[in-house]
């Protein structure tokens, strides 16, 4: 596979312009834009989690690890369709891949409780702002299937993605042996 960009600045956007894959140009701020960098964010953050799952030298976080590594991948392709829109990468397989592994962690953790608060150890947190920013980039490509109907399975995958990172944030909590910070209801006066 050759070289994709020669040039990392073109100048081209300096006007408050983008190019999308096909060559129509928008302003950076139109919705697709913003649904590709909400996207994308998702994306970056998601390395980190990655980054200090594998920094926490965990056998038993190795799982979590071997489900969410193909994640960053997906959304790379999401990204791609949210491009390209005639292009197609992900499929309703995907979907389902996500939906067993929650199926299966969410027998491990139980049924919730109470409402649970993002915390109780870094990896939670992080974890927690994985599940945020899939729900940002969700709002944002619904926002954008509102004026341009978006195909595929996207917005299903970043909607399930969302519930995943639940899941996998109290399954890190308990494979952690940390306790889940649970939510306190404020003193009536």
């Amino acid at each position: 596979m050759g070289y994709r960009l020669s040039k990392i600045y073109t100048r081209t956007g300096d006007a408050g312009e983008t190019g999308l894959a096909g060559g129509r140009r928008v302003p950076k701020h139109h919705p697709r834009i913003e649904a590709i960098g909400s996207v994308d964010e998702l994306n970056s953050q998601l390395g980190l989690l990655l980054a200090e799952l594998h920094d926490a030298r965990s056998a038993a976080l190795d799982e979590v690890t071997r489900v969410l590594t193909p994640i960053q991948h997906r959304l790379f392709d999401l990204g791609g369709e949210l491009a390209m829109p005639e292009y197609r990468a992900l499929n309703d397989g995907e979907v389902e891949r996500l939906e067993k592994a929650i199926d299966v962690w969410n027998e491990e953790v139980g049924p919730l409780e109470n409402f649970i608060l993002p915390g109780g150890s870094r990896l939670v947190a992080q974890t927690h702002v994985c599940r945020s920013l899939a729900r940002n980039a969700e709002r944002r490509c619904q926002q954008l299937n509102a004026e341009e109907p978006l195909e595929g399975c996207g917005l299903r995958y970043l909607n399930r993605l969302s519930d995943l990172l639940f899941v996998a944030a109290r399954v890190i909590a308990r494979r952690q042996g940390v306790k889940e910070v649970l939510w306190q209801a404020a003193e009536k006066p």
